[in-house]
């Protein structure tokens, strides 16, 4: 884990421990183990936590919880919610059904940093080829003059609205107009970094920062259809689709856990990692065993978690709310790891 410093404590005094659902964690982490990332990392406890009787005593046995600090000693992060939506779409487009879910362009390239310079490790360039130099990708406001010919495109919505928010869950569900749900998840991205449309609208004082939330960029884009393009072309990234054949599923690949799956940032957290997080959410303490099982642009830093909390209405709800500044997150380590703390 770079740039991170561990640090080892005991069960005992992780907040809350106590009142933790601990047959549900357990649950949790073993369907997690259904993965090659999971069972790399935890190797025979995947196997001997499906035999287990007592999920307490097994994690306590078994795992020692290190507190993650950022670099510069930082103990507390931010933790924030996301969801899984649901669209309105069609295969063909029409008046209503206008708006591209763009699968990944054939002439996008991906460059690992990591085969050239081993230090650039997990670190990836995305871009273009124009004649022999490889240049950035369109962004997002130029996203009409890449290939928009059907077969790369997945469907159709009816609104540029609901398709950005999809673009910051990184997953959804689409109802057809022929009545049929399908699934689309996160596939790639165009390689410009992510910006916050929230902050743009607190720039610009259309809204303030205390009330920035997945709602009030909501209401704020409807009530101004005007000014759509202007503050969506703000943030350069565009998000790329795949159709699935399940929900929610994330970067590890397997379907999310509402409450237990979270995305982290994978340079510093390890996907598949089982961790405990605690964060105060409306004056109320939130602790909870959680999954490292998916990843996000706006997922960025040593102590920062996104929470996953289900699909449809409430769990819209309560994802667009869910922010709390003083979020503290342990990584459970196999009691034989010897963990250098870099």
């Amino acid at each position: 884990m770079p740039k991170t410093t561990l640090v080892g404590t005991k069960f005992c005094y992780l907040p809350e421990w106590e009142k933790e659902n601990f047959q549900e964690a357990l649950a949790a982490f073993v369907n997690s183990c259904k993965t090659k990332k999971t069972q790399t990392l935890y190797s025979d406890l995947c196997h001997r936590a499906q035999e287990t009787k007592d999920a307490k005593a097994f994690l306590e046995k078994e795992f020692t919880p290190y507190q993650i600090n950022a670099s510069d000693g930082c103990k507390t992060g931010l933790l924030t919610g996301y969801y899984e939506p649901q669209l309105r779409g069609s295969l063909t487009k029409t008046e209503v059904y206008k708006y591209p879910v763009h699968k990944t362009p054939d002439d996008l390239i991906i460059v690992d940093l990591g085969s050239v310079y081993p230090e650039l490790k997990k670190y990836r360039l995305r871009g273009k080829i124009v004649g022999n130099k490889l240049v950035p990708y369109y962004a997002r406001k130029d996203s009409e003059k890449q290939d928009n010919t059907p077969e790369n495109i997945i469907c159709y919505v009816d609104s540029k609205i609901d398709l950005f928010f999809l673009e910051i869950q990184g997953s959804g569900r689409v109802l057809l107009d022929n009545g049929e749900n399908i699934y689309i998840g996160y596939d790639n991205q165009n390689g410009h970094p992510y910006k916050a449309i929230g902050r743009y609208l607190v720039k610009k004082k259309e809204l303030k920062l205390e009330d920035v939330s997945l709602q009030s960029i909501r209401a704020w884009l409807e009530k101004n259809p005007a000014r759509i393009d202007e503050v969506l072309n703000y943030n350069d990234s565009l998000v790329y689709f795949k159709q699935k054949d399940k929900p929610a599923s994330g970067s590890l690949g397997i379907e999310l856990t509402p409450k237990r799956s979270i995305a982290i940032d994978r340079k510093f957290i390890p996907l598949g990692s089982l961790l405990y997080l605690s964060a105060d959410v409306d004056e109320n303490k939130f602790c909870n065993v959680v999954l490292a099982q998916d990843t996000g642009g706006a997922i960025n830093g040593a102590v920062r978690a996104d929470l996953f909390m289900g699909h449809g209405e409430d769990a819209m709800q309560t994802a667009g709310k869910l922010k709390s500044e003083d979020l503290k997150l342990w990584i459970l380590l196999p009691k034989h790891a010897k963990e250098d703390g870099s």
